[in-house]
This record gives C-alpha cells, structure tokens and sequence, in this order.
C-alpha cells in the first residue's frame, strides 16, 4: 500500500503537470481553435454539424480501442510507454495541422484527438501511484486546478500567434503540450506489474478483446459500478458537448449582440479565460471536498451545479440576453468543470478492484468517449434541424441542443443518486466484488 512518506514530491508534481499539458490540447485545440478554423473553412451555418461529425469520428475511434488498450497495459510491464506513445502521437499530429488541405487538417485532427484521449486513459491509470488513501481526492483536485492553468497558455497562445496563422498557432500549441508533458515521463515511476505478459501480438489482442468482454460482464460484480458507468455516460457527454462548442457558442452571442465576427472570436477568448480562472479555485475546493466527504456527495453537488448552468446557457441564446450573462455562465461553469474531474477519478477507483484498474479504466474511458460521439452528433442533428430545416438562427439552434443536454444532466444525476457505497472515502484496497 501506498502511504503519505513513501510518494516521492516530484513524481506528485510531475503527474499534476501532465495534467497541465493535456488541458493545452483540450481547451487550445478542441474547445477554441479547431472548432474556429473549421468554421472560417465551412462558414457559420454548417459548422455546428462538420465539427460535430468531426469529433464524432475521432471519439468513435477511441471508443473501439479503449478497452482494448486498458485490458493491453494491464498486461504490460508499466503504463508509462503507453502514454509516451500516446502523447507524442498527439503532439507531432497536433503539430502538422494546418499545413495542408484542409481534409489533410481534418485527419490529424482525428488523430491528433483520438491519441489525446487515450492518453488521458493511461495518465488516469496512474494515480494510484501518486496517491494513497489519505489524499487521492486532494492529489486529484490540485491536478485539475493545476491542468486548468494549462488552458491560460491555450488561450494566451491565441494573442500571441494569430488565430488565423494556424500552422504556427498548433504548432504552438504541439510544443506546449511536450514541454510540460516530460517531467510526468521522466518522474512518475510505478511499481510496475510482477506478473507480465506479451502485449503485442495477435494472441494478445485477441486475449485483450475477451477480457474486455468478461470485464463488461464483471462490472455487475462490483457495488455500484456498473450504474456509475451508466449516469457517466449522461453527464460527461453533455459536459464534453459543451466544452467542444463553447467557443462557437460565445461567437453567436456576440454576433447576435452586434460585433463583428473578429470582436467575437476575442469574446470567446475572454469567457473562456472567465471560465478558466473558475476551474483552477474549483479544482482545489472539490478536491479537498472530496476528501471530506467522499466522491459520491461530492460528484451529485457538483451535477446539480451543472443543471443551473446549463439551464442559464440555453436562456442567454433563446432570449438574446447580453454577452455579459456568459460571464456568469463561464464562471459557474468553471466551478463545476474543476469539481467533475475532481470527483469523477476517484470516484472510479473507489469502485474499480487494483489488480484490474487498467481494464477498469478502460471501461471508464469507452463510456466517456461513447457520450463523446452521440454528444456532438445530438447537438450537430439539433442544429442541423433547426437552421437547415426550420430557419432558425445558429444561435437558437445551439440553444435548443443546450437543452438537450440539461436533460442528459438531469438523467445523470438521478441516476448516480441511487447509488449506494459502503465508506465516503476511496480506498486502495477498491471494493470487493459479491460472492
């Protein structure tokens, strides 16, 4: 067992800085500047649904590989190769886009996404070995308030390069993401699997593919995880639908209020940096929440949380009101933002036994990416409809799909209410299956 003396300082820092670097990709390339640059490519009316297509593509990608890849690093010697693996995959596509056709654009970014996302399945896997019991939600909080800090850099880098030098800006952006991504690399050493197996081979993969299977099967063993997985399902594919098109989102507004196209990208850039200085108090508040009183109370505070903000976000585009009411929402929505990925990890492994938090991780990763394709599908079909067939303004229509996802919230959370845990605070040890 893990205990407070025996984590070494910098292997803590290191992880959390990982955690930083992801967050460059995640709010610099998903949630502003590609969804910016494929709409200057399709214009305004069709870019809701070519980005939700998009991503939907690229989640749809990872989703088939996830457990795959979980039930693989459970065989492997350590998890630290995967996600260098993963990581530089990312970067070097990152990198590249913008520096051909814009389907050669559309292709990295599909794989620039789909490694991302894995990668973030292997750093998860890793806080146990940060972590003991005493601090796990407090280690995972001050990751996510640190991560956030990532997203200054993500949208800074946008007043440095150009958003429209986009070859440059990614390139940036690429860069940012490595940097930060190495001491996680060099630092965080695990105590690695006694018992290895071959993990590159078609025997393997087959192997991997069956366990993959009998863990879906085994997840009815463990008190409350197959539920869990169910309401993960609702509420993160409302709140990745939302991070992915916020930057749309906030250049209608301005639109509708009277800015040029040009004042409203700096509008997006200014709510989202709103949200951003939320997310980091957010991440360390929660995370010592955690702590406190457990990841069950902590994840239904912070949905009900959700609910308010979601509701306030479809009114600001149903009913025109001022930019200045997305302040609000960017604010209270970065609150929730750093107490999700506060409570949600060790939430999981709470649930998840320690000899099988790689395939378990990998069930946690397939249902957040399953939400991540029939998210921006909903939201594209949405607008799609509202624009294309009824006339409406790409304002409304994104108001409307706003709605769509207060409804998955709400779903979420009644779910997750019910479900019953024996102790408030995550253990090591997990939670035994039934005999």
């Amino acid at each position: 067992m893990i205990t407070e003396q025996n984590v070494p300082r910098r292997a803590i820092v290191s992880w959390v800085l990982y955690d930083l670097a992801n967050t460059i990709f995640s709010m610099g390339v998903v949630s502003l500047y590609f969804s910016l640059f494929v709409r200057n490519e399709v214009g305004t009316d069709r870019a809701d649904s070519t980005y939700g297509l998009i991503s939907a593509i690229s989640m749809g990608l990872i989703f088939v590989l996830s457990p795959v890849l979980g039930a693989m690093t459970d065989r492997a010697r350590r998890r630290m190769p995967f996600l260098v693996g993963a990581t530089l995959i990312c970067v070097i596509a990152t990198a590249l886009i913008g520096t051909g056709s814009f389907a050669l654009s559309v292709a990295l970014f599909i794989l620039a996404n789909a490694a991302y996302q894995a990668g973030v399945q292997f750093y998860d896997s890793l806080l146990p070995e940060v972590t003991h019991a005493g601090n796990r939600g407090r280690i995972s909080g001050i990751g996510v308030g640190v991560g956030y800090l990532g997203s200054y850099l993500a949208v800074g880098a946008g007043f440095l390069v150009s958003p429209d030098n986009h070859q440059a800006l990614f390139g940036l952006l690429a860069g940012a993401f490595l940097l930060f991504a190495i001491p996680c690399f060099l630092f965080v050493h695990e105590r690695g699997n006694p018992s290895p197996r071959p993990v590159f081979s078609l025997a393997a993969v087959r192997d991997s593919l069956r366990e993959t299977i009998r863990t879906m099967r085994a997840t009815q063993e463990y008190p409350g995880l197959a539920r869990f997985l169910v309401g993960r399902v609702f509420y993160t594919d409302a709140i990745n639908t939302v991070i992915a098109y916020m930057g749309l989102y906030t250049v209608n507004v301005a639109l509708a209020t009277g800015l040029t196209a040009e004042a409203g990208r700096a509008q997006a850039q200014l709510v989202l940096m709103s949200a951003i200085t939320f997310s980091v108090a957010g991440g360390f508040v929660w995370g010592r929440a955690v702590d406190r009183v457990g990841p069950k109370r902590t994840l239904e505070s912070v949905l009900m949380l959700w609910i308010v903000v979601f509701a306030l976000a479809a009114a600001v585009g149903a009913f025109a009101w001022p930019i200045i009411w997305l302040y609000v929402v960017a604010a209270l929505a970065g609150v929730a933002l750093g107490g999700i990925w506060s409570a949600d990890r060790p939430y999981m492994l709470h649930l998840s036994p320690p000899a099988r938090i790689g395939e378990f991780y990998g069930l946690y990763g397939m249902v957040g990416r399953f939400s991540a394709i029939t998210g921006p599908l909903l939201w594209a079909a949405i607008v799609y409809v509202a624009i294309e067939w009824n006339g409406l303004t790409p304002l409304t229509g994104q108001a409307l799909a706003i709605v769509s996802l207060l409804v998955m919230i709400i779903v979420g959370y009644t779910i997750l209410r019910r479900i019953q845990i024996p102790s408030p605070l995550g253990a090591t040890q997990g939670i035994q299956p039934r005999r």
